[in-house]
C-alpha cells in the first residue's frame, strides 16, 4: 500500500541560494581561465588602427591554402631603365695590340730568310722586352701606291723615274692593286687603283712631257698617305722622286708627324738624277755645291721616309741596277714575318714608341747565318722604327 508523502513548498529565500549556486558553477570555468592569463596588459594599437580596448588578446586562426593554390613568387630583382632617347651603355676593357711586319734579308743578295721561330724574334718596346702571342709568316698580294716626280727639270730625271716605273709594274703579280700618282707642283692620279698590268704601263707611258718645274714632294707625300688611310689592310708607297722639294705648303717636320701617325703604310723611296749628279759633281763653282747640298738633304729626307715605315732606300745610277733594286723590294714586302704582342704599357696617351727587334739562335745569343763555305753572312731586319700609340679620345 503506497503511502502519498506529503508535498513541501520550498521556501523564497532556499530557491535563491540554489539560483546563486547554479549561477557560480557556470561562471567558475571562465574565472579560472581568466586567471591564468598574464597580468600585462595588451598593447594599445589605437595608433595603429587596431583596437584600443582591453579585452585581451584575440587569437586569429590561419587561413590554409587551397591546395591547388600555387605559393606566390618570389620578388623580381628591380630593373633599372636607361632614361628615354638614351641608349643601352656598355662597359668594356680594349686591350692594346700591336702588330709588327719584319723582313729578314741577307745584305749581299737581298734574299728572304726563311725557317725563322718565334724563338728566334726578341721585339723591345721603349727598351723594355715585350712577350710574342702571335706569329706567322706572309706572302700575300699587294696594294702599292707609285708617286712619281714629273717635273720639267733635267730630262735625266725624268729618264730615270719611266725606268723604275716600268721595272717596278713588270713585277706585278694578277692579285696586286697598284694606283699610278704624279706630282710636280700639283699633284695628279694618273691611273687608279687597278689589277690590270697594261693599265699602269699605259700610264707610265704617257708621262713624255713635263709641266711645272716646281717639285712638291712633301704635299705628294701627305696626299698619297691620306689616300690610303681610306683602305683597310696594309699598303705601300714606291716614291720615284729626286727627294727635293722646292714649294711644299707641308713642311718637313709636319711630313714626318704624319709618317709617325700612319702605322699600316710602309714606304719604298728610289732616289732618281744619280748619274746626273755624278756627271756634274766638282762643277758649276759655289752655286753648283749648294745644289749638291740640296740633293745630300734629299737623299736623307728619303731615306727616314724608308726607315721610319720599315721599308728600303735605293739610289741607283744606271737602269741595270734597277731589276735587282725592284726584286729586293719585292722580296721584302711579299716574305715577311709578321709579330703580335699586347704592349706592357697599355695608356693611350698618343706618345711614340720606339721599336726594335733583335735575332737570337736557341741559347739567346745574337743569331748569326754562314754560307756553304761557312763563312759568315750579314743580314738587315726590315721594320719600321716604332709607332705612335692612340689616343684615349680617339
Amino acid at each position: 500500500m503506497l503511502r502519498m508523502m506529503p508535498r513541501i513548498k520550498p521556501s523564497p529565500r532556499l530557491a535563491i541560494a540554489f539560483a546563486a549556486l547554479a549561477i557560480l558553477c557556470t561562471l567558475s570555468p571562465r574565472l579560472y581561465a581568466q586567471a591564468q592569463q598574464p597580468t600585462t596588459p595588451p598593447p594599445d594599437t589605437s595608433d595603429s588602427g587596431g583596437p584600443g580596448s582591453d579585452a585581451g588578446p584575440i587569437v586569429v586562426p590561419k587561413k590554409k591554402a587551397p591546395a591547388d593554390e600555387a605559393p606566390a613568387p618570389a620578388l623580381a630583382a628591380p630593373k633599372v631603365k636607361a632614361p628615354e632617347g638614351m641608349a643601352p651603355v656598355t662597359i668594356h676593357v680594349e686591350v692594346p695590340e700591336v702588330t709588327v711586319d719584319i723582313g729578314v734579308l741577307l745584305e749581299k743578295t737581298h734574299q728572304f730568310v726563311p725557317g725563322l721561330k718565334p724563338a728566334n724574334f726578341r721585339v723591345y718596346e721603349d727598351g723594355k722586352e715585350q712577350k710574342v702571342i702571335g706569329f706567322k709568316r706572309v706572302e700575300a698580294p699587294i696594294t702599292a701606291l707609285m708617286i712619281c716626280e714629273f717635273a720639267s727639270t733635267n730630262y735625266r730625271f725624268v729618264y730615270d723615274m719611266r725606268n723604275a716605273a716600268f721595272t717596278f709594274a713588270e713585277q706585278l703579280r694578277p692579285q696586286d692593286y697598284v694606283a699610278l700618282m704624279t706630282f710636280d707642283m700639283r699633284t695628279q692620279i694618273v691611273a687608279d687603283f687597278t689589277q690590270d698590268k697594261r693599265q699602269i704601263l699605259e700610264a707610265i707611258n704617257s708621262l713624255r712631257i713635263p709641266g711645272f718645274s716646281e717639285r712638291n714632294v712633301f704635299d705628294a707625300l701627305y696626299e698619297g698617305l691620306d689616300r690610303l688611310s681610306r683602305i683597310e689592310g696594309h699598303k705601300y708607297i714606291i716614291l720615284i722622286a729626286s727627294g727635293r722639294d722646292t714649294f711644299s705648303k707641308i713642311t718637313l717636320d709636319k711630313m714626318l708627324d704624319k709618317v709617325k701617325k700612319t702605322q699600316d703604310v710602309t714606304i719604298f723611296t728610289i732616289s732618281t738624277g744619280q748619274f746626273a749628279r755624278l756627271m756634274r759633281e766638282g762643277r758649276g763653282g759655289f752655286e753648283g755645291q749648294l745644289q749638291e747640298m740640296d740633293y745630300l738633304q734629299a737623299d736623307n729626307q728619303m731615306k727616314t721616309f724608308a726607315t721610319m715605315t720599315g721599308g728600303m732606300f735605293f739610289q741607283p745610277r744606271f737602269p741595270g741596277e734597277l731589276p735587282e733594286d725592284f726584286n729586293a723590294i719585292n722580296s721584302a714586302i711579299r716574305s715577311k714575318y709578321e709579330l703580335i704582342y699586347h704592349p706592357l704599357n697599355s695608356k693611350q696617351d698618343g706618345s711614340f714608341r720606339k721599336l726594335q727587334v733583335q735575332l737570337v739562335d736557341d741559347e739567346g745569343h745574337p743569331l748569326q747565318f754562314q754560307d756553304e763555305k761557312h763563312k759568315p753572312l750579314k743580314y738587315e731586319l726590315i721594320y719600321r722604327n716604332g709607332y705612335k700609340a692612340r689616343q684615349e679620345v680617339e
